[in-house]
């Protein structure tokens, strides 16, 4: 596969490098050219190119040295070096220094056109391999969040196009929507996802403590300050800051973190000395920012800092086809965290689950599989493992929308078959499994499926 780049000459030989440009560009390249050693060294750094072409013996710095420089600050680059002497010993220095191969002068142009050939297809499978680690590394960073429906995957579509970015990020939702998940997985998928990711909730400290935690303080600044304190955004330097609940901050300390967003400084408490701090910014809340800030508590300046980019993750009830993938997640993890053997969830379990409300959204979700899967005693969850207050909200929500069950009228054997043959089919035939969901004994179960005429 022949993939043209942009290739950079350097000689100091006009009629050559003249010559190479022509062959070069007849080739289909872009071709950048230099004289110097010196001179590439300083476009190298200026200006990107995809293969560089590089004469050994050059006037002010020659091709050896500008090698070894090039390769400090590019160490990717491929780099031919050509060199009018046969010299083995040049040679073998140019390729422990990183040279991609080299080329004796008079130049063959077929096998020129072959090296070059080569280090371009290198490189081209170099960036696919690089770009695809990458995809792969933010498809992995967003594992932990589980969704498919139609509200989710935009929600998630837009977080990793936000990610790699400096963007400041608001994330707005309910409480137990998964609004520190998605904070996580923008930092892990981040540039400075090797640097801190600091969390501090804005909710839980009163108005002097907030300052203290976010800003730091000095020795003696207050009772108790006997020594000087980072605050969290100086612990998230080069990394990531968390402010969860920011619409719980008071508007007199609004003020000093528009600041450190606008500035990026802050100021311990009790210092005049301004520090600077590089940080990204990523909040959430669950109030309606807007409201608040035409009520007037929220500052406006602020608030339009912050919703730089905006994700509004969705309620769990406009997204019920997510849950019953979130309650197979949960099933999973706490059947390994209580070292249970449980399958699956009854059909009336999971027509409990996808239909209820669930004001407290995922959170919820997630206490109601644990609190199952410690109390299921068959190999799957059903109605009655799931708490009475659930099943009460579900009865009377549905009571008067539960469709016919199309039994009354029908004989009690036409009924008990069709039980045993649908409990059959859920449980893939395994009749022991079978037997303990229909509560009758594995015996019971064999003389009925004899009586019934059902193949088992």
């Amino acid at each position: 596969m022949n993939i043209n780049g942009t290739i950079l000459i350097v000689d100091d030989d006009s009629a050559h490098l003249n010559m190479l440009r022509t062959v070069l560009k007849s080739l289909g390249h872009t071709v950048d050219t230099a004289m110097d050693g010196e001179d590439a060294i300083r476009m190298a750094k200026e200006k990107p190119c995809d293969l560089i072409l590089m004469d050994v013996r050059m006037t002010n710095i020659g091709g050896i040295e500008a090698l070894r420089q090039i390769k400090e600050f590019n160490p990717a680059i491929p780099i031919i070096i050509m060199t009018a002497y046969s010299s083995v010993d040049t040679a073998v220095e140019a390729m422990k220094l990183g040279a991609y191969d080299y080329l004796t002068k008079p130049l063959n142009f077929e096998e020129l056109k072959l090296i070059i050939d080569r280090a371009m297809d290198h490189l081209h499978l170099t960036l696919e391999n690089k770009s695809l680690k990458e995809k792969v590394a933010a498809e992995n960073c967003f594992s932990d969040i589980i969704g498919s429906s139609h509200a989710m995957k935009s929600v998630l579509d837009m977080a990793r196009i936000v990610a790699p970015t400096e963007a400041t990020v608001l994330i707005t939702g309910e409480s137990g929507t998964g609004k520190e998940l998605f904070a996580k997985a923008i930092h892990a998928n981040s540039e400075r996802k090797n640097g801190p990711l600091v969390t501090v909730n804005c909710a839980a400290l009163t108005e002097t403590l907030l300052e203290s935690e976010l800003f730091g303080h000095e020795k003696g600044t207050f009772t108790g300050a006997d020594r000087q304190r980072d605050g969290r955004f100086m612990q998230a330097d080069r990394g990531t800051i968390f402010l969860d609940e920011v619409g719980e901050i008071p508007l007199a300390m609004q003020a000093k973190i528009l600041r450190a967003i606008q500035e990026r400084e802050i100021q311990r408490l009790g210092s005049d000395k301004t520090l600077n701090v590089d940080v990204r910014i990523i909040a959430a809340t669950n109030r309606n920012l807007e409201d608040d800030v035409r009520e007037g508590k929220f500052r406006e300046d602020l608030f339009y800092r912050l919703n730089v980019m905006n994700l509004h993750i969705p309620p769990l009830r406009n997204r019920d086809e997510d849950i019953p993938l979130l309650a197979l997640y949960f099933l999973k993890k706490y059947v390994q965290k209580n070292r249970k053997d449980l399958k699956g969830f009854t059909p009336a379990a999971m027509d409990v689950l996808t239909r209820s409300a669930w004001p407290g959204n995922v959170r919820e979700l997630e206490n109601v599989i644990e609190r199952a899967v410690i109390l299921a005693m068959s190999p799957y969850i059903s109605d009655k493992d799931l708490p009475p207050s659930l099943m009460a909200s579900y009865h009377k929500e549905h009571k008067d929308k539960m469709p016919a069950t199309g039994l009354g009228g029908k004989p009690l054997d036409e009924i008990e078959s069709q039980a045993i043959s649908e409990t059959l089919e859920q449980t893939q035939g395994n009749k022991s499994e079978a037997a303990k969901l229909l509560d009758i004994t594995r015996t019971t179960l064999n003389n009925k499926l004899k009586k019934y005429n059902i193949s088992g």
